[in-house]
Protein backbone atom coordinates (compact mmCIF):
# COMPACT_ATOMS: atom_id res chain seq x y z
CA UNK A 1 0.00 0.00 0.00
CA UNK A 2 1.39 3.41 -0.99
CA UNK A 3 2.34 5.84 1.75
CA UNK A 4 -0.14 8.71 2.17
CA UNK A 5 0.61 12.12 0.71
CA UNK A 6 1.79 14.30 3.60
CA UNK A 7 0.27 17.79 3.56
CA UNK A 8 1.18 20.91 5.53
CA UNK A 9 -1.66 23.46 5.75
CA UNK A 10 -0.63 27.14 5.99
CA UNK A 11 -3.26 29.82 6.69
CA UNK A 12 -3.38 32.71 9.16
CA UNK A 13 -7.00 31.89 10.09
CA UNK A 14 -7.35 29.22 12.78
CA UNK A 15 -10.87 28.45 11.53
CA UNK A 16 -9.72 27.98 7.92
CA UNK A 17 -6.82 25.80 9.03
CA UNK A 18 -9.16 23.57 11.02
CA UNK A 19 -11.76 23.31 8.24
CA UNK A 20 -9.24 22.61 5.48
CA UNK A 21 -7.32 20.10 7.61
CA UNK A 22 -10.55 18.30 8.45
CA UNK A 23 -11.59 18.20 4.79
CA UNK A 24 -8.21 16.88 3.64
CA UNK A 25 -8.21 14.16 6.28
CA UNK A 26 -11.36 12.76 4.66
CA UNK A 27 -9.50 12.12 1.38
CA UNK A 28 -8.16 8.56 1.20
CA UNK A 29 -4.41 8.53 0.77
CA UNK A 30 -3.89 12.04 2.21
CA UNK A 31 -2.53 12.81 5.70
CA UNK A 32 -2.31 16.29 7.21
CA UNK A 33 0.97 16.33 9.13
CA UNK A 34 0.67 19.86 10.50
CA UNK A 35 -0.83 23.33 10.19
CA UNK A 36 0.96 26.68 10.36
CA UNK A 37 -0.33 30.21 10.90
CA UNK A 38 2.30 31.98 8.80
CA UNK A 39 5.53 31.77 6.84
CA UNK A 40 7.86 31.60 9.86
CA UNK A 41 5.99 28.67 11.36
CA UNK A 42 5.74 27.00 7.95
CA UNK A 43 9.53 27.12 7.49
CA UNK A 44 10.06 25.35 10.82
CA UNK A 45 7.37 22.75 10.19
CA UNK A 46 8.67 22.02 6.72
CA UNK A 47 12.07 21.11 8.18
CA UNK A 48 10.55 19.01 10.96
CA UNK A 49 7.68 17.27 9.15
CA UNK A 50 8.95 16.91 5.56
CA UNK A 51 5.57 17.34 3.84
CA UNK A 52 5.07 16.24 0.23
CA UNK A 53 2.70 19.13 -0.54
CA UNK A 54 1.90 22.50 1.07
CA UNK A 55 -1.46 24.28 0.84
CA UNK A 56 -0.87 28.01 1.21
CA UNK A 57 -3.13 31.03 1.71
CA UNK A 58 -2.28 33.92 -0.62
CA UNK A 59 -3.41 36.66 1.77
CA UNK A 60 -1.51 36.49 5.06
CA UNK A 61 -0.18 39.26 7.36
CA UNK A 62 3.57 39.74 7.57
CA UNK A 63 5.12 37.74 4.74
CA UNK A 64 2.30 37.07 2.28
CA UNK A 65 1.62 33.69 0.75
CA UNK A 66 2.96 34.91 -2.60
CA UNK A 67 6.20 36.09 -0.97
CA UNK A 68 6.64 32.76 0.83
CA UNK A 69 5.84 30.87 -2.38
CA UNK A 70 8.50 32.89 -4.24
CA UNK A 71 11.01 32.12 -1.47
CA UNK A 72 10.32 28.38 -1.62
CA UNK A 73 10.36 28.17 -5.42
CA UNK A 74 13.63 30.12 -5.67
CA UNK A 75 15.47 28.02 -3.08
CA UNK A 76 14.07 24.53 -2.47
CA UNK A 77 11.07 24.08 -4.79
CA UNK A 78 8.25 21.75 -3.83
CA UNK A 79 4.59 21.26 -4.84
CA UNK A 80 2.39 24.04 -3.42
CA UNK A 81 -1.36 24.56 -3.87
CA UNK A 82 -2.64 28.08 -3.24
CA UNK A 83 -5.94 29.42 -1.89
CA UNK A 84 -7.06 32.92 -2.90
CA UNK A 85 -10.13 35.17 -2.60
CA UNK A 86 -12.73 35.38 -5.38
CA UNK A 87 -11.92 38.97 -6.31
CA UNK A 88 -10.14 40.73 -9.16
CA UNK A 89 -7.11 41.15 -6.92
CA UNK A 90 -7.43 37.47 -6.00
CA UNK A 91 -7.41 36.51 -9.69
CA UNK A 92 -4.22 38.51 -10.28
CA UNK A 93 -2.60 36.87 -7.26
CA UNK A 94 -3.70 33.45 -8.49
CA UNK A 95 -2.08 33.91 -11.90
CA UNK A 96 1.09 35.23 -10.26
CA UNK A 97 1.14 32.18 -7.95
CA UNK A 98 0.75 29.79 -10.90
CA UNK A 99 3.43 31.67 -12.78
CA UNK A 100 5.79 31.28 -9.83
CA UNK A 101 5.25 27.53 -10.00
CA UNK A 102 2.23 26.68 -7.82
CA UNK A 103 0.50 23.43 -8.83
CA UNK A 104 -2.97 24.99 -8.71
CA UNK A 105 -4.91 27.83 -7.12
CA UNK A 106 -8.33 27.29 -5.56
CA UNK A 107 -10.83 29.97 -4.50
CA UNK A 108 -11.30 30.28 -0.74
CA UNK A 109 -14.87 29.45 0.29
CA UNK A 110 -17.04 32.53 0.73
CA UNK A 111 -18.30 31.13 4.03
CA UNK A 112 -15.99 29.25 6.39
CA UNK A 113 -18.09 26.09 6.73
CA UNK A 114 -17.29 22.45 5.98
CA UNK A 115 -19.94 22.24 3.25
CA UNK A 116 -18.08 24.82 1.16
CA UNK A 117 -14.90 22.74 1.22
CA UNK A 118 -16.87 19.66 0.18
CA UNK A 119 -17.58 21.35 -3.18
CA UNK A 120 -13.90 21.36 -4.15
CA UNK A 121 -12.75 18.27 -2.27
CA UNK A 122 -12.69 15.87 -5.23
CA UNK A 123 -10.61 18.14 -7.46
CA UNK A 124 -8.38 19.21 -4.56
CA UNK A 125 -7.67 15.58 -3.66
CA UNK A 126 -6.80 14.78 -7.27
CA UNK A 127 -4.39 17.73 -7.45
CA UNK A 128 -2.70 16.84 -4.16
CA UNK A 129 -2.13 13.21 -5.16
CA UNK A 130 -0.81 14.19 -8.61
CA UNK A 131 1.48 16.78 -7.02
CA UNK A 132 3.45 14.31 -4.88
CA UNK A 133 6.87 13.92 -6.46
CA UNK A 134 5.95 16.03 -9.48
CA UNK A 135 8.62 17.95 -11.34
CA UNK A 136 8.78 21.48 -9.88
CA UNK A 137 10.84 24.06 -11.73
CA UNK A 138 12.62 26.80 -9.75
CA UNK A 139 11.30 30.29 -10.46
CA UNK A 140 13.31 33.37 -11.33
CA UNK A 141 15.16 32.13 -14.41
CA UNK A 142 16.25 34.25 -17.35
CA UNK A 143 13.44 35.99 -19.24
CA UNK A 144 12.62 34.23 -22.54
CA UNK A 145 13.74 35.93 -25.75
CA UNK A 146 11.40 35.92 -28.76
CA UNK A 147 12.62 33.88 -31.73
CA UNK A 148 13.19 35.45 -35.16
CA UNK A 149 10.19 35.76 -37.51
CA UNK A 150 8.82 32.40 -38.64
CA UNK A 151 8.65 31.24 -42.25
CA UNK A 152 5.40 29.42 -41.55
CA UNK A 153 4.59 26.14 -43.29
CA UNK A 154 0.85 26.19 -42.56
CA UNK A 155 0.73 23.92 -39.49
CA UNK A 156 -1.63 24.67 -36.58
CA UNK A 157 -0.69 24.14 -32.91
CA UNK A 158 -2.92 23.02 -30.03
CA UNK A 159 -1.77 22.97 -26.41
CA UNK A 160 -3.43 21.35 -23.42
CA UNK A 161 -2.51 21.43 -19.75
CA UNK A 162 -3.52 21.85 -16.12
CA UNK A 163 -3.22 25.08 -14.14
CA UNK A 164 0.29 23.92 -13.26
CA UNK A 165 1.27 24.54 -16.91
CA UNK A 166 1.08 28.33 -16.39
CA UNK A 167 4.80 28.76 -15.77
CA UNK A 168 5.62 26.65 -18.84
CA UNK A 169 3.19 28.63 -21.01
CA UNK A 170 4.77 31.95 -20.05
CA UNK A 171 8.19 30.52 -20.94
CA UNK A 172 6.95 28.97 -24.19
CA UNK A 173 5.01 31.96 -25.51
CA UNK A 174 7.76 34.33 -24.41
CA UNK A 175 9.94 32.56 -26.99
CA UNK A 176 7.33 32.61 -29.78
CA UNK A 177 7.85 35.25 -32.50
CA UNK A 178 5.11 37.79 -33.23
CA UNK A 179 4.12 35.79 -36.33
CA UNK A 180 3.94 32.49 -34.44
CA UNK A 181 1.90 29.56 -35.79
CA UNK A 182 -1.81 29.85 -34.93
CA UNK A 183 -2.13 28.29 -31.48
CA UNK A 184 -5.23 27.13 -29.58
CA UNK A 185 -4.90 26.47 -25.83
CA UNK A 186 -7.10 24.53 -23.43
CA UNK A 187 -5.87 25.02 -19.89
CA UNK A 188 -7.78 23.76 -16.85
CA UNK A 189 -7.85 27.11 -15.06
CA UNK A 190 -10.30 28.07 -12.35
CA UNK A 191 -13.33 30.19 -13.18
CA UNK A 192 -12.52 33.85 -13.77
CA UNK A 193 -8.78 33.38 -14.31
CA UNK A 194 -8.58 33.22 -18.12
CA UNK A 195 -9.06 36.97 -18.63
CA UNK A 196 -6.40 37.81 -16.07
CA UNK A 197 -4.05 35.26 -17.64
CA UNK A 198 -4.49 36.94 -21.03
CA UNK A 199 -4.01 40.47 -19.65
CA UNK A 200 -0.84 39.46 -17.82
CA UNK A 201 0.66 37.51 -20.69
CA UNK A 202 -0.25 40.05 -23.39
CA UNK A 203 2.06 42.62 -21.80
CA UNK A 204 5.04 40.27 -22.02
CA UNK A 205 4.88 38.24 -25.23
CA UNK A 206 5.26 39.15 -28.91
CA UNK A 207 2.22 37.33 -30.38
CA UNK A 208 -1.36 38.46 -29.90
CA UNK A 209 -3.31 36.48 -27.28
CA UNK A 210 -7.13 36.50 -27.06
CA UNK A 211 -10.01 34.70 -25.39
CA UNK A 212 -11.41 32.12 -27.80
CA UNK A 213 -14.92 32.84 -29.10
CA UNK A 214 -17.30 30.96 -31.36
CA UNK A 215 -16.76 31.70 -35.04
CA UNK A 216 -13.31 33.29 -34.66
CA UNK A 217 -11.03 32.89 -37.68
CA UNK A 218 -7.80 31.09 -36.75
CA UNK A 219 -4.90 33.27 -37.87
CA UNK A 220 -1.11 33.22 -37.77
CA UNK A 221 0.37 35.37 -35.01
CA UNK A 222 -2.49 34.72 -32.58
CA UNK A 223 -2.84 32.52 -29.50
CA UNK A 224 -6.42 31.58 -28.54
CA UNK A 225 -7.10 30.67 -24.89
CA UNK A 226 -10.32 28.72 -24.32
CA UNK A 227 -12.53 30.10 -21.53
CA UNK A 228 -13.25 27.64 -18.71
CA UNK A 229 -16.82 26.68 -17.95
CA UNK A 230 -19.71 26.03 -20.29
CA UNK A 231 -18.25 24.97 -23.66
CA UNK A 232 -15.63 22.81 -25.34
CA UNK A 233 -13.57 24.45 -28.06
CA UNK A 234 -12.88 22.79 -31.42
CA UNK A 235 -11.15 23.67 -34.68
CA UNK A 236 -13.56 23.59 -37.62
CA UNK A 237 -11.71 23.09 -40.90
CA UNK A 238 -8.10 23.63 -41.96
CA UNK A 239 -6.64 25.65 -43.60
CA UNK A 240 -8.78 28.76 -43.15
CA UNK A 241 -10.24 27.23 -40.00
CA UNK A 242 -12.53 28.73 -37.38
CA UNK A 243 -13.14 28.09 -33.69
CA UNK A 244 -16.42 26.55 -32.59
CA UNK A 245 -17.82 26.27 -29.07
CA UNK A 246 -19.70 23.08 -28.22
CA UNK A 247 -22.08 23.03 -25.20
CA UNK A 248 -21.51 19.35 -24.39
CA UNK A 249 -21.04 17.52 -21.09
CA UNK A 250 -17.60 17.54 -19.44
CA UNK A 251 -15.06 14.93 -20.57
CA UNK A 252 -13.16 13.19 -17.77
CA UNK A 253 -14.59 15.90 -15.51
CA UNK A 254 -13.19 18.75 -17.61
CA UNK A 255 -14.79 21.42 -19.78
CA UNK A 256 -13.24 22.56 -22.04
CA UNK A 257 -11.54 19.26 -22.79
CA UNK A 258 -8.01 18.79 -24.07
CA UNK A 259 -9.07 15.57 -25.80
CA UNK A 260 -11.88 17.22 -27.74
CA UNK A 261 -9.58 20.02 -28.91
CA UNK A 262 -6.83 17.58 -29.93
CA UNK A 263 -9.28 15.28 -31.72
CA UNK A 264 -10.71 18.25 -33.64
CA UNK A 265 -7.33 19.48 -34.92
CA UNK A 266 -6.37 15.93 -35.87
CA UNK A 267 -9.58 15.60 -37.89
CA UNK A 268 -9.33 19.07 -39.43
CA UNK A 269 -5.61 19.23 -40.17
CA UNK A 270 -4.15 15.71 -39.91
CA UNK A 271 -0.40 15.87 -40.51
CA UNK A 272 -0.62 19.68 -40.53
CA UNK A 273 -1.43 19.71 -36.79
CA UNK A 274 0.96 19.75 -33.81
CA UNK A 275 -0.29 19.05 -30.30
CA UNK A 276 1.56 19.66 -27.03
CA UNK A 277 0.44 18.20 -23.69
CA UNK A 278 1.78 20.16 -20.72
CA UNK A 279 1.44 18.80 -17.22
CA UNK A 280 -2.02 17.28 -17.68
CA UNK A 281 -2.50 14.19 -15.56
CA UNK A 282 -5.18 11.67 -16.37
CA UNK A 283 -7.69 10.50 -18.91
CA UNK A 284 -8.35 13.82 -20.67
CA UNK A 285 -4.73 14.56 -21.57
CA UNK A 286 -3.70 11.00 -22.46
CA UNK A 287 -6.80 10.45 -24.61
CA UNK A 288 -6.03 13.70 -26.39
CA UNK A 289 -2.54 12.58 -27.40
CA UNK A 290 -3.94 9.25 -28.63
CA UNK A 291 -6.45 11.20 -30.74
CA UNK A 292 -3.59 13.16 -32.33
CA UNK A 293 -1.74 10.01 -33.26
CA UNK A 294 -4.88 8.34 -34.60
CA UNK A 295 -5.39 11.34 -36.88
CA UNK A 296 -1.81 11.37 -38.15
CA UNK A 297 -0.92 14.53 -36.25
CA UNK A 298 2.27 15.22 -34.30
CA UNK A 299 2.00 14.84 -30.50
CA UNK A 300 4.60 16.23 -28.09
CA UNK A 301 5.00 15.76 -24.34
CA UNK A 302 7.79 17.23 -22.19
CA UNK A 303 10.30 14.96 -20.50
CA UNK A 304 9.77 15.38 -16.76
CA UNK A 305 12.35 14.71 -14.07
CA UNK A 306 10.41 13.85 -10.96
CA UNK A 307 11.55 14.32 -7.37
CA UNK A 308 12.19 10.58 -7.04
CA UNK A 309 14.85 10.83 -9.74
CA UNK A 310 13.01 9.06 -12.56
CA UNK A 311 12.60 10.58 -16.00
CA UNK A 312 8.99 10.25 -17.06
CA UNK A 313 7.48 10.57 -20.54
CA UNK A 314 4.31 9.27 -22.12
CA UNK A 315 5.12 6.52 -24.59
CA UNK A 316 1.98 7.36 -26.55
CA UNK A 317 3.52 10.63 -27.76
CA UNK A 318 5.20 10.97 -31.12
CA UNK A 319 8.12 12.59 -29.32
CA UNK A 320 9.14 13.38 -25.75
CA UNK A 321 11.04 16.68 -25.67
CA UNK A 322 13.07 18.29 -22.84
CA UNK A 323 11.19 21.26 -21.42
CA UNK A 324 13.81 23.78 -22.51
CA UNK A 325 13.51 22.58 -26.12
CA UNK A 326 9.72 22.75 -26.50
CA UNK A 327 9.56 26.13 -28.24
CA UNK A 328 12.39 25.29 -30.62
CA UNK A 329 10.80 21.95 -31.51
CA UNK A 330 7.38 23.47 -32.20
CA UNK A 331 8.79 26.31 -34.29
CA UNK A 332 10.93 23.86 -36.28
CA UNK A 333 7.86 21.69 -36.98
CA UNK A 334 5.91 24.77 -38.08
CA UNK A 335 8.63 26.37 -40.21
CA UNK A 336 9.67 25.77 -43.81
Amino acid sequence: MAAPVKVLVVDDSLTMRALLSGALERIPGVAVVGSAGGADEARTMREQLHPDVITLDVEMPGMSGLEYLAEVMASRPMPIIMFSTRTEAGAEASIEALRLGAIDCFPKPKVAVAAEFDKILSKLGKRIKAAKGAAVKPSGGAKPVAAPPLDWNGRIVAIGGEAAATQALFDLFGTFPANCPPTVVVQHLGAGLAGTMIDTMAAEIAPRIVLAEDGMAIEQGTIYLAPPGEHHVVVDGWPNGRLRMLPRDPVAGERPSISILFASIAKAAGAEAVGLLLGADGEDGDAGVRALQAGGSYGIVPVERRADGFVMSRRIATQAVPADQLAGTILKLCGK
